[in-house]
């Protein structure tokens, strides 16, 4: 009896079906025939199930024998906090997954996680930055790129604490060394992009009106107390209520981060083109969860979750100083069902390579609401708020609404978070009760 085995092959056969024939009389990888057949996906109108959902399956000959093709994989910043995540839930839903990760360690914390990496999940680990070509030259070969790695803030170059040429080196050039090692070897690639590559001018020009409640009806199960959009004929294109969707405006300024970004997307989407490998582009909003090294430029959620917990003074900034502006949060650890799709999927797609994830509405909420939560789940806690004295002055890329319109996402993938906020935002409280001086350690 003959099987017939089908899997996206990737980077040997230039993102081909491959069909691989062997005999039930094998039972081992010596036994595959030396004459698999290729054949491009258009010859199937059909194919396989296994192709359609993942790059690996499992043939078993008997109890204790099995065929295996395997998947290599390669995440950069596999030490932050997105990266980290990842590498642990594809150890967990995909045991035989190899993983390569780099990280240069920049981001305070990150060091944390190297005995995770390396001892606990058996990853190989190289100690290397994406902006030096030298060390991705270095790297072994991988089918897939999945690039975890940024300098995400919105300040950089207009703060006097950060510099501009070093986020620009991050996250432009790391992303053209990546692009070109996909080229080389044929890998697919997966950027990890942002929300904030939308028009600050467009995300900054419709009107919103002050939503309060008594009731808590909030998605953090507190009262609304935020800002809400009003008055349609003020929204820009690509905006609704459900939030921004993937054809709202990438025009500048939208910061230096969000324009590295916007390039980068650009780039990836034309080396793909031009080199003839598959490129898919998610722009994330909000993410956090336990062990997030957060700060108020990055991870809200859990820099306030864990300020709350230790006592720490913190401030409402810009626009009504009440803390009435809105985001929405999901977990990184559900950026993987839509990943295992992507890497599944043919590489002559039509599937639209840009897409937004976010928490959406569902899983938003104010600064104000996330207080009130705080008070409620530490309610010993000494942070107090102080009362703006006069009108808070809003800061160039400060934003009063911003939630991701995911619809795009589950329509094409069927993908929405799984995790929700007070599901998150407890996750980071019961880790901060864990770990009393985080905030320290990773400032």
């Amino acid at each position: 009896m003959v099987y017939h085995f089908y899997t996206n092959s990737g980077v040997r056969a230039r993102r081909k079906l491959a069909i691989l024939r062997f005999s039930a009389r094998g039972t081992s990888a010596s036994h595959l025939s030396s004459r698999a057949s290729v054949f491009p996906i258009s010859a199937f109108r059909r194919p396989s199930r296994w192709a359609r959902i993942f790059p690996i399956a499992f043939f078993s000959f008997s109890k204790s024998q099995t065929f295996r093709i395997s998947l290599k994989l390669l995440l950069t910043g596999i030490c932050g906090f997105v990266g980290s995540t990842l590498a642990r839930e594809i150890r967990k839903q995909h045991p035989s997954w190899d993983l390569i990760g780099i990280d240069n360690f920049c981001r305070a914390g990150s060091e944390l996680n190297r005995t995770l990496i390396e001892k606990e999940l058996q990853i190989e680990f190289y100690r290397g930055d994406i902006r030096s070509q030298s060390d991705i030259d270095a790297l072994p070969a991988a089918d897939f790129v999945i690039d975890c790695a940024a300098n995400p803030t919105v300040l950089a170059g207009v703060d006097g604490k950060t510099s501009a040429r070093q986020l620009v080196e991050h996250n432009l050039l790391g992303t053209v060394n990546l692009l070109d090692y996909c080229a080389r070897h044929s890998a697919g690639f997966i950027l990890l992009s942002t929300s904030r590559v939308y028009s600050i001018a467009g995300l900054t020009s419709f009107e919103t009106v002050l939503k309060q409640s008594s009731d808590s009806d909030a998605p953090l199960g507190v009262p609304f107390d935020r800002y809400t959009p009003s008055n349609p004929e003020s929204y820009p294109q690509g905006f609704s209520d459900n939030g921004i969707e993937e054809t709202f405006s990438c025009e500048p300024p939208s910061s230096l981060y969000g324009t590295t970004k916007t390039a980068s997307e650009l780039l990836a989407l034309e080396y793909g083109s031009m080199n003839e490998f598959p490129v898919w582009i998610n722009r994330c909003s909000v993410m956090g969860g336990a062990g997030q090294f957060a700060h108020p430029a990055q991870g809200i959620f859990g820099f306030w979750i864990h300020s709350f917990r230790e006592s720490r003074p913190v401030k409402y900034i810009g626009f009504d100083g009440l803390g009435h502006q809105v985001r929405d949060g999901f977990h990184p650890r559900d950026l993987l069902p839509i990943l295992e799709k992507q890497i599944a999927e043919p590489a002559a797609s039509t599937k639209p390579r840009i897409t937004n994830l976010g928490g959406g509405l569902k899983n938003s909420a104010s600064l104000a609401e996330l207080t009130a939560w705080c008070k409620s789940r530490f309610p010993s806690s000494k942070t107090e708020i102080p009362a703006p004295e006069t009108k808070p002055e809003v800061r160039k890329f400060d934003l009063p609404w911003y939630v991701s319109d995911n619809s795009r996402a589950k329509k094409a993938w069927g993908w929405t978070p799984q995790t929700s906020l007070p599901e998150l935002c407890e996750e980071i409280a019961k880790f901060a009760e864990e770990n009393p001086d985080w905030l320290a350690m990773t400032k």
